[in-house]
Parts: C-alpha cells; sequence; structure tokens
C-alpha cells in the first residue's frame, strides 16, 4: 500500500531536485528519504528518478506520475482542513513568506497579534526580497508585490490600489533640496534597489495620460528594500517605494513625499498559494486580516495635487556634489 508520507518525500524531492534537500526540510536522513523513495517505486512496479552521483531526474515514468501523486496529496489535505474547519482552533504550522521591508516594519505586529489570537497555530516567517517560489520551497502562502506572477498561482489581493511614493528625509530636503520635476531627479542622489542582479534605476510616474520615466542614479545601491528604507531616513538619498513601506514615515513627518503632483507606478499586493488547495482556514483567516489592514492603510495614500507653480533651475550632474550644487542654485521648500 502507498503511504502518504512517502508520496509527500517524493513530491518534495521531484520539486527541490535533491534527496538530501528534501531531508533536511523533513528532519529526515539523506538515507530514509531515498529508502522512502524504493518503497514507493517498489509498490508502482516503476523506476521514479534516475539517480547519480551528481544529479537526480525525474524518469518519463516518473513525470507522468507526478501530477497524479500531488493530485492524491492535495485532496488528502483538503480532506484534513474540512475536518479542521469544523474545530474554530486554528493548530498546525503556516508558512509565510514575505518582502524584508514590508515584513519587518508593518507585518510583523500583525502577524504576531494574529498568532496570539491562535495559540494553538505555529507561525514560520521567512523575510527576503528574493522571490520565493512557493512551488518548491517549504512555504504555504508568499506576500508579493506586483501583478500575479504567474496563472498557476492563486493570488488573493491585499492592496490593489498601492502605488509606490517618492520620497526623502526633511534633513535631505533641508540640505540639497528637493526636484521641481522628474528632470531634476538626475542632480540628486537616489537610492537605487537590486533584484536578481538587476538595477531598478529606471523610475516610472504618470502626470495625467503621460507617462514619465527618469533614468536615476546614486551612491548607494541595495538588494535589501528595508536597507533602502533606512538609508532615506538617514537622509542618505531619494528612494521610490511603496506606500504600505513608507505610508507611517510620511505622516509622522520622517519622510517627506516629493513630486506630489505625479502618480507614482502601481504596486499591487497579493497573498499568494500555490493552488486553491492550500487556501487553508489559517490562510483564509490570515488573508482577512491582512487585507483590512493593508486596504486601510493604502486609503489614506494623498491623490496627486497639482504643485504651485514655480521658476525650474537648471541643474547639471557634476557628480557627488550635484546635489549640493541644486540646493546653491534654488532653496525649494519640502512638500509633503
Amino acid at each position: 500500500m502507498v503511504r502518504f508520507d512517502d508520496l509527500a518525500l517524493f513530491d518534495r524531492a521531484a520539486a527541490l531536485g535533491s534527496f538530501s534537500d528534501a531531508a533536511r526540510e523533513a528532519g529526515l536522513l539523506p538515507g530514509q528519504v531515498s529508502a522512502a523513495i524504493q518503497r514507493l517505486e517498489r509498490e508502482l512496479g516503476i523506476r521514479l528518478f534516475a539517480r547519480s552521483t551528481r544529479s537526480l531526474r525525474l524518469t518519463a515514468e516518473g513525470e507522468r506520475y507526478l501530477p497524479h501523486a500531488r493530485a492524491a496529496l492535495g485532496s488528502l489535505r483538503a480532506g484534513q482542513d474540512e475536518l479542521r474547519a469544523e474545530d474554530p482552533e486554528l493548530r498546525g504550522v503556516l508558512q509565510v513568506a514575505t518582502p524584508s521591508d514590508l515584513g519587518r516594519n508593518v507585518l510583523l505586529p500583525w502577524l504576531a497579534a494574529f498568532r496570539r489570537q491562535h495559540p494553538k497555530l505555529v507561525l514560520r516567517l521567512f523575510m527576503s526580497d528574493r522571490v520565493s517560489d512557493v512551488f518548491k520551497e517549504p512555504i504555504d502562502v508568499a506576500v508579493r508585490y506586483g501583478p500575479p506572477p504567474d496563472a498557476s498561482f492563486v493570488a488573493l489581493p491585499l492592496a490593489t490600489g498601492n502605488r509606490r511614493v517618492l520620497v526623502a528625509s526633511p534633513g535631505y530636503v533641508q540640505r540639497c533640496g528637493a526636484p521641481a520635476s522628474v528632470d531634476d531627479l538626475a542632480g540628486h542622489a537616489c537610492l537605487t534597489y537590486a533584484l536578481s542582479s538587476r538595477i531598478h534605476d529606471r523610475w516610472t510616474f504618470f502626470d495625467g495620460e503621460e507617462r514619465v520615466v527618469a533614468s536615476v542614479r546614486g551612491p548607494i545601491q541595495s538588494d535589501d528594500g528595508e536597507l533602502i528604507h533606512r538609508l532615506a531616513l538617514d537622509g542618505e538619498g531619494i528612494a521610490y517605494k511603496s506606500w504600505l513601506d513608507v505610508g507611517e514615515d510620511v505622516r509622522a513627518g520622517r519622510l517627506v513625499q516629493l513630486l506630489p503632483g505625479l502618480r507614482g507606478e502601481a504596486a499591487p499586493l497579493h497573498l499568494v498559494c500555490p493552488h486553491r488547495g492550500q487556501y487553508s482556514p489559517a490562510v483564509q483567516q490570515l488573508h482577512a486580516l491582512l487585507r483590512q489592514r493593508c486596504e486601510a492603510m493604502v486609503a489614506s495614500l494623498p491623490s496627486p495635487q497639482a504643485p504651485a507653480p514655480r521658476r525650474r533651475t537648471a541643474v547639471r550632474r557634476t557628480g557627488a556634489s550635484a546635489p549640493r550644487a541644486a540646493a546653491r542654485q534654488s532653496r525649494p521648500t519640502s512638500r509633503t
């Protein structure tokens, strides 16, 4: 008889491409995973994996069997969830991945409060800007910016109206001035974000129906969104961040919104599941909580206001001294 645990290990070994990684994830020894796969192969009478000292790949039979194994696992988990749905107490383990900045500074208190409401539930939190593969990694749900990446995912909306805003600290504005237009960003220290070795140095804005793109540069780049946020707070430059990340700082006066007459790039937020079968009671309740809180924050996003007429001063970029040169030519007031 095929064992549920053997099917689960087969699924994870196929996703991870390694018996050792599947064993590490399950808290087992690699030999135990290998024995489980061999036991499953004997039950089925087929070879599931082609093994060598350096690689592990599914055989043709293994590739054909994998969808059936996943369907069986999904059906069994759905049955467990249905039984648990009758129990008002959430229990088990819920594994959640979030972006670095949003997770640590916005979501963490909400997630901690959610766990306190459900003392039999264990939360495993993964906070990183690396895009988690919810199919391969031991993650139940991931909080992600941007449109759903693939039609095979289940993307539950959290804040579809969220946008990016241009911000800097009051100290930076006092020292270097505020840009009067998108073109003026060329004369400022812009804090740029890198993801998968790609620098996001083209910032998009919308002026009515017109799309405006600024190619920016700056002295500091990072692949960590929280670090860009901290550098902006410390007055090191201008950041282009999600309102969910910086809205509270803008309201508290720790950051100033720049170029408020322009609409920033859309940054919708979703809760992503690998498939509908993982929409468990715990995920349902977490989704409801996060959506309520995130939409309340987005509701405070200021609408673009036409800036007051002002004289524009051309700024020539001359390396690191450009922001100071801009400040000497024009000393505009900060805008919130």
